[in-house]
């Protein structure tokens, strides 16, 4: 970042403070790096009356190829400040390097595959009858609110808003706390490209929900993009209802790894570890449960339980950490109350990680992994996202009880099939309810296709030809004509 220590907002092209500012926390020290314009109702409005004029007085919704060239350029300028991004991610977001350059490379991938679509021809026409043409037309429904959340803050606003600018829509962003200086360096980048008429995207920083609230209940925003808790989820879709407003909903999610007697074990005990690690398990697509089959569930938990004890915790600063921490301490002691509550009720720890209490890390909200084994599926450790390191482990005998063991939450995210059958993989997976399933791997995630969820974990799809859907509106035109000469 280029700005000053207090990241600001961006909105209508100006950098905008707030009466009221916070503190941006380190979460890998607990240290403050800096303050951040903390919005209230008075900046949500005047971003979404900039988003209104934009669409309504300016060309951007009429013309693709602005969009397209736009778009194109936005990727051009994240490329040249990839490191920063990076480097943002690790300190305000407690990432590892690797993990904050695997958020971030997704980010030119959406924006390129979003110029393609900005040009591609969405409407058709044809000739009902004599002297008479029918066309229908897509045309952008206006303004959108996208709603970020903190966990992977960079890519998931990038998810969304590339394809919101692709139809034609202005945009107001509303970014959590967590993430003000990943918003404010967000803001320089799109600052940088000139094609990008101010007003287009806004972005605002709020520590709680009021602008979100303002976006959900603003009669000038017509569509809403929310990723975040299933919970949240609800309420934004339950007062959205209330004005018919279109929702983009991708929630939470309990991923399974269905792990069968013929699977190759290193590559699915490797991923699993992988799974329940990347991003602390602050991740949607966390592999949060584990179901192995009876032949080989001794062998694989004991290794499994191996390697998680073994995870090294640490900061993004430290090459040789293996686990960077949570956002806060308060997700520390949120995390192990779930665990605690698990074992009273019934859950076996196999590995019982924590908070930690390594001299060197005292500062810093890290928390070591934790395996449960499980017998009871109705267990809320396996039944409500966790958000956090923790793995549960239950045993089936048949291909038709890990379906119905895997399907049995309200989540449908993800979902992850270990098996060198020929024929398995693909038909456990058709009978798997999730938006994304993934073989001999994990959130095998491609911008090129549509990501969602099933059942609670969301509505609408991001990614692939579908993604422009939520911010398009059709529109039949008929035309009678003279279909001969005088």
């Amino acid at each position: 970042m280029t700005q000053e220590n207090t990241a600001r907002h961006w909105i209508d092209g100006e950098w905008v403070g707030s009466a009221r500012t916070s503190d941006s926390i380190n979460p890998a020290t607990g240290e403050v790096i800096g303050t951040y314009a903390d919005a209230d109702a008075e900046e949500g409005q005047r971003a979404i009356d900039a988003a209104c004029r934009a669409f309504k007085e300016g060309d951007w919704r009429l013309d693709p190829m602005v969009r397209a060239t736009a778009l194109s350029h936005l990727a051009d300028a994240y490329a040249t400040r990839m490191d920063e991004v990076i480097d943002t991610l690790c300190l305000e977001n407690g990432k590892l390097r690797r993990e904050a350059g695997f958020e971030s490379h997704f980010i030119l991938r959406a924006l390129r595959f979003a110029a393609g679509l900005a040009v591609q021809p969405h409407g058709r026409v044809t000739d009902t009858q004599p002297g008479r043409q029918a066309m229908s037309i897509r045309q952008p429904v206006g303004v959108a609110g996208i709603v970020v959340p903190w966990n992977s803050p960079a890519y998931l606003c990038i998810r969304a808003l590339a394809p919101a600018l692709a139809a034609g829509c202005t945009t107001v962003v509303k970014m959590p706390g967590q993430a003000a200086r990943t918003a404010a360096l967000m803001s320089e980048i799109l600052d940088s490209v000139p094609e990008l008429p101010k007003g287009v995207v806004n972005v605002v920083v709020e520590t709680g929900s009021d602008i979100a609230r303002l976006l959900v209940d603003s009669p000038q925003v017509p569509v809403i993009s929310f990723t975040g808790s299933t919970a949240t989820g609800r309420l934004i879709a339950q007062a959205a209802a209330a004005r018919f407003k279109r929702v983009g909903l991708e929630l939470g999610g309990k991923t399974p790894h269905l792990v069968f007697a013929d699977a190759d074990l290193e590559a699915a005990l490797t991923t699993a570890v992988a799974s329940c690690t990347v991003f602390a398990g602050q991740f949607c697509m966390t592999g949060s449960r584990v179901l192995v089959q009876r032949e080989i569930a001794d062998e694989f938990t004991a290794a499994l339980a191996q390697r998680l004890e073994s995870v090294r915790p640490g900061p993004a600063a430290d090459p040789e950490s293996q686990i960077g921490p949570l956002i806060d301490k308060a997700s520390v002691a949120r995390v192990d109350a779930a665990v605690e509550a698990a074992i009273a009720a019934g859950a076996k720890p196999i590995v019982r990680g924590g908070p930690s209490d390594l001299p060197d890390l005292a500062g810093g909200a890290f928390y070591h992994p934790t395996l449960l084994a499980v017998t009871d599926s109705s267990l809320s450790i396996v039944q409500e996202e966790t958000f956090g390191p923790v793995q549960t482990v239950q045993v089936f005998d048949t291909e038709e009880e890990a379906v119905a063991l895997a399907n049995d939450t309200e989540y449908g995210l993800s979902a992850c099939v270990w098996s060198r059958d020929a024929d398995r993989p693909v038909r456990v997976a058709r009978q798997l309810d999730a938006g994304l399933v993934s073989i001999n791997s994990w959130a095998n995630l491609t911008i090129e296709f549509e990501e969602g969820g099933f059942k609670s974990s969301g509505l609408g799809r991001l990614g692939g030809l579908a993604s422009v859907e939520d911010f398009l509106e059709y529109k039949q035109i008929t035309q009678d004509y003279v279909p001969q000469p005088h």
